[in-house]
């Protein structure tokens, strides 16, 4: 028996020297049942996390106390008393239906004309970057990722009351321009992935460019558009500084600027404060929920040619 065993033990051994050299055994693939869990990366995603639960906590448990309790505590702690009058006393103070009705336009307005005019701005550059000119405005549009806001701002708000578009339109106007610069860099990306082929299909057949964009390209842009339209939703939706410096008219301030009431001069009352935070970031907490996959994938193959 031990014989039998020692000529098998060579033989395998003999077997692998005359194995040709440029040839490797094949190694079992690990299952994912056995890959081991890389614990700073979880470490990392639970400290992020962290930042943005602890502050939600602070607001909750700030919104749900009296200014007593806020007073003769930290604000981390759970309240002895719930004060649920404190919603009802931001929905009074900040006329939160007119104002959530002013951001929810401006919000929708914005999205909507930022879909239809960046997606086509981003299209005749893409399909054109080989010409010069269209090469520089792709650069220009860039470059104007790094300007910041305070500069121009001033001029701005002196050409929009000059203009008369110191209203609504206006912010649907200012939105869709400066969201131009960085919308066209993620449609731009993810056009050239489209094969041209398709577009020439459609030429053969009598489509005129028009009629290939939006019966050809702009259907296949949904990645793209979910992306762009949900980074546009949270900007307008959370936006403070356009609102304070271009809207004139009181009734048609937004949540943002509805809530500036709160800040006096000698006290802050924090506990209406805090419930008008959370009223108004509900709306936009759902809408992100249900649609932050679009996101992901959007960027994703937005990256990939």
């Amino acid at each position: 028996m031990t014989t039998v065993t020692n000529t098998a033990a060579q033989v395998t051994a003999l077997a692998e020297n005359e194995m040709p050299p440029g040839r490797k055994r094949r190694t079992r693939e690990p299952s994912d049942d056995t890959r081991r869990i890389n614990w700073w990366a979880t470490a990392l995603i639970a400290v992020c996390s962290l930042t943005v639960l602890i502050p939600l906590w602070l607001a909750v448990m700030v919104a749900l106390k009296t200014p007593d309790q806020i007073a003769s505590g930290t604000g981390f702690e759970l309240p002895t008393t719930i004060r649920w009058e404190n919603f009802a006393d931001a929905w009074t103070r900040t006329n939160f239906p007119q104002a959530l009705m002013n951001t929810a336009l401006i919000t929708v307005g914005a999205v909507v004309f930022t879909l239809l005019t960046n997606s086509i701005v981003a299209y005749a550059i893409a399909r054109n970057m080989h010409r010069r000119f269209f090469t520089g405005a792709y650069f220009y549009l860039l470059a104007a990722l790094f300007i910041p806001f305070p500069i121009i701002m001033l001029p701005l708000v002196k050409q929009t009351a000059l203009l008369g578009i110191d209203n609504q339109v206006g912010m649907i106007i200012l939105y869709t321009v400066f969201g131009l610069s960085l919308n066209v860099f993620i449609y731009t990306a993810y056009i050239r992935s489209i094969p041209i082929e398709l577009e020439e299909a459609a030429r053969v057949d009598g489509a005129s460019t028009w009629r290939v964009f939006w019966s050809v390209i702009f259907p296949l842009l949904g990645p793209m558009n979910a992306t762009v339209g949900i980074l546009t939703c949270v900007w307008a939706w959370n936006d403070f500084i356009l609102p304070l410096v271009i809207l004139s008219d009181p009734a048609d301030r937004t949540l943002q600027l509805a809530q500036y009431v709160f800040q006096g001069q000698y006290n802050t009352d924090y506990s209406v404060a805090f419930s008008s935070y959370l009223m108004a970031m509900a709306p936009l907490l759902l809408v992100y929920v249900f649609a932050q996959r679009w996101v992901i994938s959007g960027v994703t193959r937005g990256s990939i040619k």
